[in-house]
């Protein structure tokens, strides 16, 4: 009897060590690799079926012509270090993980907004917000601005464009109006609405009543120069800036004249990069035509350092309630200190970032509080114990 030699093809995927909760499920999927992104080059790539990457490895046909890659995965909610013309073109599915982060930016822009308070006096509430990019990210920043008092205005080119219901206004009427504006738009070069240097000279001379201004989407969507001008000539008006051109080098006379800088990390809370990484794991399932009833997510994420917090809320105003337990749980003047003490370590810092677990992980004990404030943290995604 003739016998015939089985041939079972493995698949090979390369991965960056930096996505966290990768290790001990990638391996079901075949043969992986794991490197630093900076080592994720062609020849790494040779012989690769699969990429997991983050936004620190550019996938285009310098590093993928010639090879068998098929599918990429980037566990990060943008994409734009992704040529995703080119992979079209040649049959490589590729997928981002989108809002992945959305609520862990917003602990970030929550906790930058107490920090103000608490140390400079900025009070949002009564204030007009302007949000630019209306997605993800910015409908949860908008609904916190009304949770805290403000006026919200929404401009979203793109999306109004397309015909989409929710109530927009100009870039326009958000220079002429705003009193705070945060930006959480994609970076784009090219059509209509390019974003790229879409923070010039041009709109920064514009704004005639913005107190704070704030950039948690790519640094590139600013022009530096532009900024640091600006905001020289204008030292009252405070700023917030977590990601910069050139990373991971800032520019560091923009870093000395932002309120609170850090390097590129309001999106790395815990939970986020387990929602990333959950997302192209389920997306590879879903490519290699594995996926199981149910989703994969990581079993057991790590707990804060104080999972348990006390607030005293006698003589606090609902602000400051909200303030306190923004700050409690995440606060922002640690990367602020870090990056100033040595910008150099910018990378280090965003690969070694600390445990940072997002509102849900937190129970908090409420002394005199009031149903508002209990209604409020609980919708925000507090536990709530009232003493």
């Amino acid at each position: 009897m003739m016998k015939f030699a089985v041939q079972i093809i493995t698949m090979k995927i390369v991965a960056d060590s930096k996505i966290p909760f990768l290790s001990g499920e990638a391996e079901s999927f075949g043969e992986i690799t794991f490197m630093d992104a900076k080592d994720i080059e062609p020849p790494a790539v040779a012989g690769a079926d699969a990429l997991l990457v983050r936004t620190r490895t550019r996938c285009d046909e310098n590093l993928l012509k010639n090879s068998p890659v098929k599918f990429i995965g980037s566990a990060t909610i943008g994409f734009d270090h992704i040529d995703t013309h080119w992979c079209e073109e040649h049959g490589i599915k590729w997928t981002n993980a989108p809002g992945c982060n959305a609520n862990s930016v917003l602990q970030y822009v929550a906790s930058a907004l107490a920090w103000l308070h608490q140390h400079t006096g900025f009070d949002p509430d009564g204030l007009t917000l302007g949000v630019v990019g209306v997605g993800n990210v910015g409908s949860r920043v908008a609904a916190l601005g009304r949770k805290l008092g403000m006026e919200v205005l929404l401009c979203d080119p793109p999306r109004e464009a397309a015909g989409d219901d929710e109530k927009f206004v100009s870039l326009e009427e958000i220079t002429a109006s705003a009193d705070i504006v945060t930006f959480h738009t994609p970076l784009t070069h090219e059509g209509e609405h390019s974003t790229f240097h879409m923070i010039d000279q041009k709109l920064l001379d514009s704004f005639q009543n913005v107190q704070l201004i704030i950039n948690t989407s790519r640094g590139e969507i600013a022009d530096s120069a532009a900024l640091k001008n600006w905001l020289t000539h204008h030292p009252n008006i405070l700023s917030v800036i977590d990601v910069w051109e050139d990373e991971p080098e800032p520019d560091l006379q923009l870093m000395q004249l932002a309120t609170i800088a850090t390097p590129h990390i309001a999106g790395y809370s815990t939970d986020g990069k387990a929602n990333g990484t959950a997302f192209v794991v389920n997306a590879l399932r879903d490519h290699l035509n594995q996926q199981k009833t149910s989703k994969w997510y990581p079993k057991h994420l790590p707990e804060p350092e104080v999972p348990l917090r006390y607030i005293d809320c006698d003589e606090l105003s609902d602000n400051e309630v909200y303030f306190n337990a923004f700050l409690q749980s995440y606060d922002i003047s640690r990367d602020d200190f870090l990056l100033r003490h040595d910008p150099s370590e910018f990378e280090t810092f965003r690969s070694n970032y600390p445990v940072r677990r997002e509102w849900p992980a937190y129970l908090l004990r409420l002394r005199d509080s009031n149903s508002t404030q209990r209604a409020i943290l609980k919708k925000l995604g507090f536990k709530v114990k009232t003493i």
